[in-house]
């Protein structure tokens, strides 16, 4: 089969297609003909050696797949022909056949494409542990997002009126995406250039409860200073690549906190838990209630392209590629 291997850590320039071996059926995973693979951050800094796993070279990236099932073991509840998506974790996902470990797998609904599902996993489930489970998001309550029109941001966008909050407030950097993100039912929408203000002069002076932060950078303390009494941020990743630091006396005069998100060691710690989240997020998919943003597609080749215009946040919402 042909999977796309990163052979040096030049980037996204060194993922090449190669012919390697089909992973092989055994009693314990889930063989999958994949149709769609998720392209996220992490995936960009494992071509260039900067993500905190760093795997021996070479290897195949990717950690979030939609196709079909090819084989399952008994007693997994799945069967050849279902639609399923999956995780795989840190890598090996960019493969025309994968193995996934049934408690990774889950039935995708007849309603949704295989490249929205691809573009499913990773992002809502993040957001859903942040949302319920990190910040403990309550009805009634104000969102923030920055990068509103990225794949966390998406989801946040998407997924927080589903959870109870009333309010959601997208920062986007252009037109174009600040057109994306009020289709996707934006509340407000604030260019990054003086955010700040608008979120205050909009709150009536109150602040936000929430803030979803995957930037990071120097937008972080101006995050803190437009909580509300009570608010939390998340922090959820540095896409703008620099690791704010914090005075906690911020916090303290605000009553606030700063939660830490990392959805991947918490479920890896038990992997049970991404059944538990699947069952909330599941009827909300199938009853249409959660509306899934059509992801970006390149072809499974276009690795490369679509990694580098993430890097350059040349796209909206979540990339995939699409095998079939």
């Amino acid at each position: 089969m042909k999977a796309l291997v990163v052979t040096t850590l030049d980037g996204p320039s060194a993922l090449i297609p190669v012919e390697v071996d089909e992973p092989a059926a055994d009693e314990s995973t889930i063989l999958v003909e994949v149709h769609a693979v998720g392209v996220s951050f992490p995936d960009l800094l494992l071509t260039q050696g900067l993500y905190q796993y760093k795997p021996k070279l070479p290897f195949v990236p990717g950690g979030e797949i939609a196709g079909i099932v090819l084989s399952a073991p008994d007693g997994s509840g799945f069967s050849p022909g279902d639609r399923v998506v999956g995780l795989t974790g840190v890598g090996g996902a960019m493969a025309e056949v994968v193995a996934l470990q049934p408690e990774a797998t889950f039935l995708l609904p007849g309603t949704i494409s295989m490249p929205t599902g691809a573009a499913l996993l990773f992002n809502y489930l993040t957001v859903h542990f942040a949302l319920i489970r990190r910040a403990h998001l309550e009805k009634g309550e104000s969102v923030l997002v920055q990068g509103a029109a990225g794949g966390i941001g998406t989801a946040a966008m998407t997924l927080a009126p589903c959870l109870g909050a009333s309010r959601t407030i997208a920062v986007v950097s252009s037109e174009i995406k600040a057109e994306y993100v009020r289709n996707l039912g934006a509340s407000d929408v604030l260019a990054t250039e003086n955010w700040r203000d608008e979120v205050l002069a909009i709150t009536d002076g109150r602040g936000v409860d929430v803030v979803v932060d995957p930037v990071g950078g120097d937008r972080f303390t101006d995050n803190i200073r437009s909580l509300a009494t009570g608010g939390r941020i998340l922090v959820m990743g540095f896409t703008g690549r620099d690791i704010p630091s914090l005075k906690v006396n911020r916090l303290l005069l605000k009553n606030a906190a700063a939660v830490g998100v990392a959805w991947g060691s918490w479920w890896a710690e038990d992997p049970g838990r991404l059944s538990a989240q699947w069952s909330e997020l599941f009827p909300l998919l199938e009853t249409g209630e959660l509306q899934i943003p059509e992801p970006t597609r390149y072809p499974f080749d276009a690795a490369p392209e679509a990694l580098l215009d993430l890097e350059h946040r040349r796209t909206v919402g979540k990339s995939v590629l699409v095998l079939r």
